[in-house]
């Protein structure tokens, strides 16, 4: 069976009823993010806010900004991700700051997560002015609870600017995805309005269809169905955001209904090289061997992925890896349990650290690598590696030490930009799916392989 990294609610059965097509892709480096300031005000007492997310690191002071709407210096709400993966919710009362922090903490860079806030404060217990809800279920445990005043007119719905994607001061941005992103003006609604848990697996939490929800003055949904306007709000209302730094690339098919790989920094070892484009571009300096593992490892089926190219030409090693390896930070690229192909030499294979005497021929700057990997052939699985969709080395033996093995990658000095089919780190021309249709390739996969993503484990895994 196929083995994905834990937490990936509403995305593990073939079957998730409702399908979301699209996401949106947010990028820290590119200072990415949504606007909108409302023509006038609405109900600022009582609200809900709710939104599906794929954060792709932590690293920052409340790195991944949901909303954020600011009336002056003295009035703010900023709902965020905290640094350690909490679920932060701030409000600014009259230069006062209210928060409500979470104990638990959600740190699965491969899943995606639910979240609702609810916000009443004409309620006269404090406790039920602000809920705040993850994957269906109630937050009741803080390690910081404090609420704002009862009748308070909070900034959102107000006609100032509401944010999407970084705080006010644009100096922190969110990274990662977002699907789904809702805000109802004038109810406090539970999760239910949103999505259900799944009959046949009662743990996961799904999503369902919102569009007949009445969403108020204000309110909007954003389900990043058109890539040339992101912004786009179709609840009806026309609330429509601006696009900042954001193009028609960053719509993703990486969506809660069907969740794909990408690179994983809990897997990124020796200094962490910086990842971005929704971990899917890899940087490393000119120093040291730097790499990533994917988030998806499988033991059976056939899987098809793509890489750019760029940096020193040479120093590139792709292929596959044995997920329980223990990672050497001197030399990730020399390591039992790995078989990859080195673009330098002539062009070789390493297996176990141990390089082929075969030249089968090496990639150019901007060129695309292709991978086709095959865990039922051979004895331990194979794969075939690709320059420009024509094959250069075929039926390449995996380690005997293989299981199930994860997407690989180590670079030095050198830019790797990868695409497992659900957001491409650089720019996919031809638009090719795999035969179930799912991905969004450069050149398409061969007779039989598949993108990497849920939908396909759950069927072909």
């Amino acid at each position: 069976m196929p083995l994905i990294l834990p937490g990936n609610v509403g995305s593990a059965t073939a079957d998730a009823g409702y399908d979301v097509a699209n996401s949106c892709r947010f990028d820290e480096p590119r200072s990415t993010n949504l606007t909108r300031t409302p023509a006038s005000a609405g109900n600022r007492r009582t609200w809900t806010y709710s939104a599906w997310h794929k954060v792709n690191a932590y690293n920052n002071d409340k790195a991944g900004r949901f909303l954020v709407a600011q009336t002056d210096g003295s009035n703010v709400v900023d709902f965020a991700y905290g640094s350690s993966g909490e679920i932060y919710l701030g409000i600014l009362e009259g230069g006062s700051w209210k928060e409500v922090v979470t104990n638990a903490f959600h740190k699965d860079v491969s899943a995606w997560y639910h979240v609702v806030v609810a916000c009443d404060t004409t309620q006269s217990t404090e406790s039920n002015r602000l809920k705040i809800y993850i994957n269906g279920v109630q937050k009741t445990s803080f390690s910081t609870e404090v609420y704002v005043s009862q009748n308070y007119d909070t900034c959102v719905n107000n006609d100032v600017s509401h944010i999407i994607g970084s705080y006010t001061s644009n100096t922190i941005y969110y990274n990662g995805y977002m699907a789904e992103v809702c805000l109802i003006d004038g109810q406090a609604l539970t999760p239910t309005s949103f999505g259900e848990f799944d009959s046949a697996s009662p743990t996961i939490w799904k999503p369902i269809d919102v569009s007949e929800l009445t969403f108020g003055t204000n309110g909007f949904y954003l389900d990043f169905e058109d890539s040339a306007d992101l912004g786009a709000d179709v609840s009806g209302n026309s609330n429509d955001f601006t696009e900042n730094n954001i193009a028609a690339t960053d719509q993703a098919t990486d969506t809660p209904t069907n969740n794909f790989c990408t690179l994983n920094p809990l897997y990124n070892w020796y200094y962490n090289p910086p990842m971005s484009e929704g971990n899917c571009k890899i940087v490393a300096d000119s120093t040291s061997w730097g790499g990533a593992k994917g988030t998806m490892a499988v033991s059976k089926g056939k899987w098809y992925w793509e890489i750019k190219l760029s940096g020193t030409i040479a120093n590139h090693q792709h292929g596959v890896q044995e997920i329980n390896l223990t990672e050497s930070v001197i030399s990730p690229h020399n390591l039992t349990g790995s078989t990859i192909f080195y673009n330098g030499d002539g062009g070789e294979i390493k297996t176990d650290g141990a390089a082929t005497t075969n030249d089968y021929g090496t990639l150019d700057t901007g060129d695309i690598m292709g991978i086709a990997l095959d865990m039922d052939a051979g004895s331990y699985g194979q794969f075939t590696i690709y320059d420009q969709n024509a094959a250069i080395a075929s039926d390449i033996n995996l380690s005997s030490s293989s299981d199930y093995v994860m997407p690989f990658l180590t670079i030095v000095s050198s830019t790797a930009e990868v695409n497992f089919g659900g957001c491409s780190a650089f720019t996919v021309s031809s638009s090719a799916n795999d035969e179930n249709g799912y991905g969004n390739f450069e050149f398409e996969p061969p007779s039989g392989y598949l993108a990497l993503c849920t939908k396909n484990l759950a069927t072909d895994g």
